[in-house]
């Protein structure tokens, strides 16, 4: 860049940067008037001085039209002060401001020197005096204006100082000398704050775009570029404030998808993120403009509908659904998932977010525990009451007395080929004294989600030992454990240490994890199965076709015996495709060298289909049902085969 180029650059109003330039104009704008009112002060001070030395043109007409003028842009800056250019309309006021100071500096400047013929000395230094304030004030008032007080400085300093040099005075001189050195030290410090300014003013836009990208990462999932769960609560609760007493409905959506983590664990993680970021897409795509689509972690989303139509958020969620249901090409694989979709409504059946959320989350989870799994749900008032019911049973858990109000039933597990019973399968029983027979189907899920699994299973476990103890040792005990009882070393020493004082052999002992357990950090439950079987108690997986587990996760736990859910089994001996996956269950386990237990067996043509596909073991209401404990030495002490009537009868 030549010289020229330069200086040109340096005197020219630029506005490559568009928020720079917006700022100058905010900073020298409110200079502005201050300029016209010192301009003014000094002008009339001079024109006093010289009223009886000067023609009246000179020291009063020509004074009030530069009063005017000033008064005409000073009332023009007081009313564009609270006013937000954008970058070009700052542009244009600039170069008006740039214009105006020329004009404005050769009025002042011009009247001055019209002035000095006709003063003594004393009223020339006064114009000396004048020259040098107004050239100041304006330099400085300009200074965000960088070409205009460069102009301005030019305009006055060099008339300014060759006029004062050439007058022979040595009075004169030494001002004029003086002046110079001091506008050259004023130039400088107005390049200093313009640099430091504009540094300034950089450095806000660099602190301004990272706090927006922070916030932005704050609120933005960075796999999928949707709303992240704490954006999506800051929504709600703005929504249902904002839309509080109104007619208006909030309808909050909580979305699980069904089938992922197989995916996720069978082709990896990558794989994983790639159908997340497609699943992300075809959920915004698949919803109206006034739908806002969140993720709140892991394959978990949500949704917010404002309508007035609940029906349309409903059919929406349907469809939703649908959509997710159709085939995901992915690099190394073709997906195919479902989701399950929670709905509940404000103010209908919530009267906060936080309520609206909670509901939401209990519609999904209801609707992955029946028959709504792969659809939607909406909170009805079905599901108000059993979450009143559930409460109960939360507080009188809290308060129970569970030694003594709870007990066990014991199932027989049979040996079909030679009719012997094998082993007792410990079934929980509460009874409570305000609310009756509870079901453990009711309570055991309760308790884990309120933290008291761990004091029912340590009771239970107790007294399942206690009755084990007394049974020949050919009978095997196998009790269930929740996640929760294997998920922290505290729970398993307290198991350990219950199985140690009992008496009973370890190696007498099965304890039946679910499924459902493949869902929680596999890691851990692998490795408190490993603790469990370095003890010497047998581990089974319980449930098993119904859960999340893959079959790499089952052949990872050292596991001794699956147990066919009762789902299969149902009119097995009539059904077909019950019949072809029950026997590639019985060949899988022969396979992986497990024992298999078919749950469920009700019927004589049950019992009969499973002989026939190879089955060995078999629990179910044919051989018996829930039995109490002191019934079961009649059966635990004969050694012949027991006929189906005889425990039936003995039942």
């Amino acid at each position: 860049m030549t010289i020229i180029e330069r200086f040109t650059r340096f005197m020219s109003l630029h506005s490559d940067n568009a928020e720079l330039m917006q700022e100058q104009y905010r900073a020298y704008s409110r200079q502005m008037p201050m300029m016209y009112l010192i301009l003014t002060a000094s002008t009339w001070g001079l024109a006093l001085s010289h009223v009886t030395l000067a023609p009246w043109w000179l020291t009063l007409m020509w004074p009030s039209v530069l009063t005017v003028l000033s008064i005409v842009r000073v009332v023009h800056w007081w009313r564009k002060r609270e006013v937000v250019f954008d970058t070009a309309a700052a542009t244009k006021a600039m170069r008006v401001t740039y214009i105006a100071a020329v004009i404005i500096t050769i009025a002042f400047a011009g009247w001055a020197f019209a002035l000095y013929p006709y003063g003594d000395a004393y009223a020339r230094s006064h114009v000396a005096f004048y020259l040098a304030i107004v050239m100041m004030a304006c330099i400085f008032c300009l200074m965000y204006v960088r070409p205009a007080a460069f102009t301005v400085a030019a305009m006055v300093n060099f008339p300014f100082i060759g006029f004062f040099l050439f007058t022979g005075q040595p009075t004169f001189i030494a001002i004029a000398i003086t002046v110079a050195f001091a506008s050259v030290g004023m130039m400088l410090v107005v390049l200093t704050n313009h640099r430091t300014f504009e540094h300034m003013v950089l450095s806000q836009q660099r602190s301004n775009s990272l706090s927006q990208e922070n916030l932005r990462l704050a609120n933005v999932d960075s796999l999928t570029d949707l709303p992240n769960r704490r954006s999506f609560f800051a929504n709600l609760t703005e929504k249902v404030a904002r839309h509080e007493g109104t007619d208006t409905k909030i309808v909050a959506g909580l979305l699980d998808l069904d089938g992922f983590k197989p995916v996720n664990d069978t082709y990896g993680h990558a794989v994983g993120d790639a159908l997340l970021r497609q699943i992300a897409l075809r959920l915004r795509d698949g919803v109206g403009p006034e739908v806002e689509v969140f993720r709140l972690g892991g394959d978990e989303f949500a949704l917010i509908f404002v309508t007035d139509d609940v029906g349309d958020a409903l059919e929406q969620a349907y469809d939703l659904c649908a959509a997710l249901r159709q085939p995901f090409k992915l690099a190394t694989c073709t997906a195919r998932i479902s989701s399950t979709v929670g709905l509940a409504v404000y103010p209908d059946m919530a009267g906060s977010a936080e309520d609206l959320f909670e509901r939401a989350d209990y519609a999904m989870y209801r609707a992955k525990r029946g028959a709504g799994r792969g659809e939607a749900w909406l909170f009805s008032a079905e599901d108000e009451a059993e979450i009143r019911r559930s409460s109960i049973i939360e507080q009188a858990l809290k308060v129970a007395d569970l030694d003594q109000q709870l007990s066990l039933m014991f199932q027989p597990i049979v040996d079909v080929h030679s009719d012997q019973i094998v082993g007792f399968e410990a079934l929980a029983r509460w009874q409570s004294p305000e609310l009756g027979q509870v079901s453990p189907a009711e309570f055991i899920p309760i308790a884990e989600q309120a933290g008291l699994i761990t004091s029912l299973t340590t009771t239970l476990l107790s007294k399942a030992l206690a009755v084990a103890a007394g049974w020949p040792e050919r009978i095997r005990l196998s009790f269930n454990l929740s996640v929760f009882d294997i998920s922290s070393p505290e729970s398993l020493l307290r198991i350990t240490s219950l199985i140690g004082k009992s008496g009973v052999s370890p190696a007498r002992i099965e304890f039946e994890i679910t499924e459902t357990a493949m869902v929680s950090d596999f890691a851990a439950i692998l490795a408190a199965v490993d603790t469990l079987k370095r003890i010497g108690v047998s581990i089974s997986l319980d449930d098993f076709g119904t859960g999340y587990s893959s079959l790499r996760q089952v052949h990872q736990l050292p596991l001794d015996k699956l147990k066919i859910d009762r789902c299969f089994v149902s009119d097995i001996d009539t059904n077909e495709a019950s019949q072809k996956i029950v026997k590639s269950l019985i060949s899988l386990c022969n396979d992986l060298n497990l024992a298999c237990v078919v749950e469920g067996v009700e019927t004589r043509g049950e019992l009969d289909a499973i002989r026939t596909l190879g089955g060995k073991l078999v629990q179910g209401y044919y051989y018996g049902t829930p039995t109490r404990p002191e019934e079961l030495m009649m059966l635990v002490q004969r050694a012949a085969p027991y006929a189906p009537a005889r425990l039936a009868a003995s039942a």
